[in-house]
């Protein structure tokens, strides 16, 4: 690994107690570059701008994809990477799906750690802070031809979090709309995916809606996802949550959701989630729950539900009967060693794992 760290470090400036998700960046990033049919080094660089053309072939034709990870520090100052062999599985799984080369293992764990390694300061200690990861990879090849490129590049940059969502947000299932659909890209990261939803959310939010409950393109009649998180939905006290499929995304946190709901005893049912059962349930006073997951949020409870111009108000329930706030507890345990981990997710980065790396 080439190693160059900055003269200047920002950290002095930074207030965890006053900054925005996602627009505050530690001092380092990660870059690699795909060209003539290979990785080149990892560098582990100051965090600044890259200088690209307009006829960069992400720009025209949208080869780009990502992940969203976190890493943690304890009161002992030892940082940890949580389950990040699923990110690394799932980025490759998503550049295959858009024509590009895979990464190699090394090169993304080992850039991974490097990264929290060297800015492991630059993560807040404290209930609820944590380091969001941003691993990247996206064309880089000058031409304006629809085709694709023939050089890339892999990036990790970083930005200290605090908790995405303060309270519970109001949804709207979507029945026009599609997030994705068979034979397309839903189940990849890929970064046009995004931008694709922006609209549909932003009618969402004039009705006074926070978020989307995306439905299935053919019929908008089962749940999907919500937002951008996997969507979960407790019926008495059943847990039920959709099938990952070509439209679903195959989330770590889901993932982690479901495993822990099983080792509570809490009974899970993976499979399709009609929207008039959510609605009969919610008539008969059966719907406890509503809530979406993923690595930025971690876990969103829903308060209402829109569907058909009815808003349907979802029960208070308080933290100690909610399976959701439960299964977010035991999960941020685990992440920030705070309790004991029985399935081996927490990685340790350990300190001066950087500098071991260096040419």
């Amino acid at each position: 690994m080439i190693i160059q760290k900055t003269e200047s470090s920002r950290l002095s400036s930074f207030d965890k107690n006053n900054f925005n998700f996602g627009d505050t960046f530690v001092d380092h990033m990660i870059i690699c570059e795909y060209e003539d049919g290979k990785w080149g080094d990892v560098k582990l660089m100051p965090y600044g701008p890259l200088q690209f053309s307009p006829a960069n072939m992400t720009f025209n034709y949208g080869q780009a994809c990502f992940e969203g990870m976190k890493a943690y520090r304890d009161a002992n100052n030892d940082v940890f990477l949580f389950r990040p062999e699923k990110n690394f599985e799932r980025i490759n799984k998503s550049a295959s799906r858009l024509a590009m080369p895979e990464i190699p293992y090394e090169v993304f764990m080992n850039g991974l750690k490097a990264l929290v390694d060297t800015d492991r300061l630059w993560i807040p200690q404290g209930e609820g802070y944590s380091l969001y990861l941003r691993p990247l990879i996206f064309a880089t090849s000058e031409m304006l031809k629809a085709s694709v490129s023939y050089k890339y590049m892999f990036a990790i940059i970083a930005t200290p979090a605090k908790a995405y969502y303060t309270k519970p947000v109001s949804v709207l299932i979507s029945d026009y709309y599609s997030r994705a659909a068979n034979g397309g890209v839903g189940f990849a990261k890929a970064a046009g995916n995004y931008a694709g939803a922006f609209y549909p959310t932003h009618l969402a939010n004039q009705k006074g809606y926070d978020q989307i409950i995306w439905t299935d393109d053919a019929t908008h009649s089962y749940f999907e996802e919500s937002g951008t998180m996997n969507v979960f939905v407790r019926i008495e006290d059943t847990i039920y949550t959709p099938p990952t499929s070509e439209r679903i995304l195959d989330g770590v946190t889901r993932d982690s959701f479901i495993q822990l709901a099983k080792k509570n005893g809490i009974e899970v049912v993976v499979d399709k989630i009609p929207v008039e059962t959510v609605v009969k349930a919610h008539k008969e006073g059966k719907l406890k729950e509503v809530w979406g997951v993923g690595t930025a949020v971690v876990t969103s409870r829903f308060e209402a539900i829109g569907y058909n111009d009815e808003k349907l108000m979802l029960p208070e329930i308080s933290d100690e009967d909610s399976f959701a706030i439960k299964l977010k507890h035991e999960l941020v345990g685990i992440q920030s060693n705070q309790a004991e981990d029985p399935f081996g997710w927490r990685i340790k980065v350990e300190k001066g794992f950087t500098d071991s790396l260096a040419k």
